[in-house]
């Protein structure tokens, strides 16, 4: 406790044990968003530069460290779906599996990318992590700063996008 009391006053020492100590798990908190490592590592940077210059606002009394830079880190991720173009870049490669790949895979596996790349980031980052991360819901609910009701109705709207986007597209699950 007394280290994120040093933190919240302004110890730069206090913040870069905390930084040692919590960059990895922000950072696999992140890639879990964007999809993209070198945009993780670029994020968590700017994660941990938001958490320095919001430290004034940490409670330390309430000791929420993990929740608290989970939230930050959710909106930096977030802020940098909003800004790019091409919000999330899912893996074009993806790990073999030692069968070979067939036409109408990759053209499935086009099809997805094209219609998650139609999700508002949002709903976007709440499908990937509920769907895919498979995160339980009152984990994305806090780092979301959304009720977990909020996060539900996020998952059955991108999943119905989905389907009809994939629909139009020709493709059946």
């Amino acid at each position: 406790m007394e280290v994120l009391e040093r933190f919240a006053a302004g110890d730069s020492d206090a913040f870069e044990c905390l930084f040692r100590q919590h960059q990895g798990e922000v950072y696999r908190w992140i890639i879990r968003i964007v999809r993209n490592s070198a945009t993780a590592e670029d994020l968590t940077v700017e994660t941990f530069w938001r958490i320095y210059r919001a430290r004034a606002r940490f409670d330390a009394r309430k000791g929420n460290l993990c929740g608290w830079m989970r939230r930050i880190a959710t909106n930096a991720a977030l802020d940098h779906l909003r800004r790019s173009r091409r919000e999330v870049e899912l893996p074009e490669e993806m790990p073999d599996t030692g069968k070979p790949v067939s036409a109408e895979q990759n053209e499935m596996r086009q099809a997805i990318f094209q219609a998650m790349d139609r999700l508002s980031p949002a709903v976007r980052a709440t499908v990937l992590l509920a769907l895919v991360e498979e995160e339980p819901y009152e984990n994305i609910a806090k780092a979301l700063g959304i009720s977990t009701t909020a996060v539900k109705l996020r998952v059955f709207r991108g999943v119905r996008v989905l389907r009809k986007e994939l629909s139009n597209a020709g493709v059946r699950p």
